[in-house]
């Protein structure tokens, strides 16, 4: 994904008073979303949405957040279809607003299985490598979804 394009994934937050469905923007570098009316974002990680300053500037902690986006897969040269289905919980927030844990949780669905992650803290690369270790030798992404800042 380039840097010139959004992409929009819809999926869903939840918490303690609810929830509700949101929509998750990417431009490759910074990913933000809408919860509530307050404007979150982050730089390449989900686990690192923030509130915008005039909004208190604290992470979202307290929550999950679900959501699915298209993730091709190049097998043999050959692009197949695939689905990536995200599960972030995110832990109470600590005394300096930052959540107690971050749990990420990533299943590729693509040729009829399913290729889990396993939690992985929070590190959204480090879920899509243990992903990408299993599929078939040679296999790999399409794309990749953001870039370090």
């Amino acid at each position: 994904m380039s840097s010139e394009s959004t992409e929009v994934w819809t999926g869903w937050y939840r918490d303690r008073r609810g929830a509700e469905a949101i929509v998750i923007t990417a431009d490759g570098r910074r990913i933000a979303t809408r919860i509530r009316g307050v404007e979150y974002t982050g730089g390449a990680g989900f686990a690192a949405l923030r509130a915008a300053e005039e909004s208190g500037g604290l992470p979202l902690a307290g929550c999950v957040l679900e959501w699915d986006l298209p993730l091709p897969v190049v097998v043999d040269g050959t692009p197949q279809q695939a689905g990536l289905s995200c599960l972030l919980a995110l832990g109470e927030a600590l005394s300096d607003g930052s959540p107690e844990r971050v749990d990420l949780q990533l299943t590729l669905h693509c040729g009829g299985a399913a290729y889990e992650s396993g939690l992985a803290g929070g590190d959204f690369d480090q879920a899509l490598d243990r992903i990408l270790r299993q599929l078939p030798p040679g296999a790999s992404f399409g794309r990749r979804l953001l870039e370090a800042a």
